[in-house]
């Protein structure tokens, strides 16, 4: 077995580390660590050292809404295709749920207040209604899980081209839809369905419910991948579809089986979005989530070629980015969410080409081949330039002695380090050839 097949089969059912864990997944709980430890230090107001818990709680908490629709984008990936509308169908599913609960209780959802003892409280929707809406909601996720199977093995469309469909079909009819129903039900036309119903609300707002959710579909998925003959077809359809099929896996129903769970998990997370914001706002809900989705799954060891990938890593993936946006966010303090987008792309690059140079290095292949190597080694160096130019700007303004840095200067050194750094290693490896 060659060093590419051993590092392919580590990350398949029955190949684990030291206490169940691959040594990427082990590195990745230390950088965890590291951003941690590096966000307390450059935090000017040590938020993680003087509220402990505080903080905890609430990295909890976000890292239990990423990591249930991560889940779904890991078994997607791992059976060898992509799911690109799970931002689109968190907005969706969110919108539909709202939708519900306007359509099972209108007059409460018309006039959510009431003044009781001199004090205006929200009106309960009841167990009931919040049950079929939530109900009604996952039976839509399961339903868009199916149209993607289908656009994909009957119609023919690559996964690429059935989910982009969606990504940008399924954010518009959610607007259409709530337009639609606030108009008949409210008569007056609204993008937004606002939900103050408190114990909905309590749904997302808790702690306790979004991680219990998270755990359960964590144990599930883990006990489907590893202990099932289902999970070991979805690692074979994403290791080799054609010989999947030849072996007499029906490759169609495991990928129905997958992208009813990717669509499912961001219909769960669809449902704790609009609880937690108290709001359905298709115009904004998820919108950029699926990139998130993809990124917590890569960081996490999920191959985009397929076959590889396992729950642990995505779990520590989902919790690594969101230490990072919640470390920048402490640094930073105003307008840290104009980072956000970048932080994850970067990551995203980062763990995909490690990923890809990982398995090219039992290959003999560049990392930065000839003269084009040299352009993106110039490219990379000018980027790495402006984006320390502007974090140093931002930096600056909250963190004490760092007024004295020059943005220009700290980006252009930063940029000569990173040019530097990889124009090295390109040299070294066309020397070792």
């Amino acid at each position: 077995m060659s060093a590419v097949e051993r590092d392919r089969a580590g990350d398949r059912p029955g190949r684990r580390g030291w206490l169940g864990f691959q040594p990427n997944e082990w590195l990745l709980a230390c950088a965890i660590l590291v951003v941690l430890v590096g966000a307390s230090v450059a935090d000017v107001n040590h938020t993680y050292w003087m509220n402990p818990r505080l903080s905890a709680l609430d990295i909890a908490r976000q890292t239990a809404f990423l990591g249930i629709f991560a889940l779904g984008a890991a078994v997607v990936i791992i059976a060898g295709g992509i799911d690109l509308s799970a931002g689109s169908m968190i907005a969706f599913s969110g919108t539909m749920c709202a939708t519900f609960l306007v359509l099972l209780a209108p007059e409460v959802m018309r006039n959510p207040h009431e003044l009781i003892d001199g004090k205006l409280v929200a009106r309960p929707l009841g167990a009931a209604v919040i049950t079929l809406a939530v109900s009604g909601t996952i039976l839509i996720g399961f339903l868009v899980g199916t149209l993607h199977t289908w656009l994909i093995t009957a119609v023919g469309l690559p996964p690429f081209i059935a989910t982009l469909a969606t990504l940008v079909g399924l954010r518009s009819l959610s607007r259409a839809v709530c337009e639609s129903v606030t108009q008949s039900v409210f008569q007056a036309k609204s993008t937004q369905i606002q939900i103050f119903d408190p114990t909905f609300r309590y749904l997302a707002t808790s702690v306790w419910i979004p991680m219990l959710i998270f755990v359960v579909l964590a144990v599930a998925i883990g006990v489907l991948l590893r202990r099932t003959v289902v999970g070991r077809h979805l690692y074979a359809l994403g290791g080799n579809e054609q010989a999947a099929r030849l072996s007499g896996i029906h490759t169609s129903s495991v990928k129905w089986l997958a992208y009813s769970l990717g669509a499912v998990t961001s219909a769960v997370a669809g449902i704790l979005y609009i609880g937690d914001q108290s709001v359905a706002d298709p115009q904004t809900l998820g919108r950029g989530y699926e990139l998130n989705a993809i990124a917590a799954a890569v960081v996490g060891g999920c191959s985009l070629q397929g076959g590889i990938g396992t729950v642990s890593g995505t779990f520590l993936g989902a919790l690594f980015l969101r230490c990072v946006i919640d470390g920048i966010a402490k640094i930073i303090k105003t307008g840290a969410d104009i980072y956000e987008g970048q932080i994850v792309g970067v990551v995203v690059v980062i763990a995909v080409a490690f990923s890809q140079w990982r398995t090219a290095a039992g290959r003999g292949r560049q990392a930065f081949p000839g003269v084009m190597g040299g352009v993106a080694v110039v490219t990379l160096g000018l980027l790495a330039a402006v984006l320390a130019m502007l974090m140093t700007e931002q930096i600056a303004r909250f963190v004490p002695g760092a007024q004295s840095l020059d943005p220009r200067g700290t980006g252009v050194a930063f940029g000569l380090i990173v040019a530097i750094g990889l124009a090295g290693w390109k040299f070294a490896q066309e020397t070792r050839r």
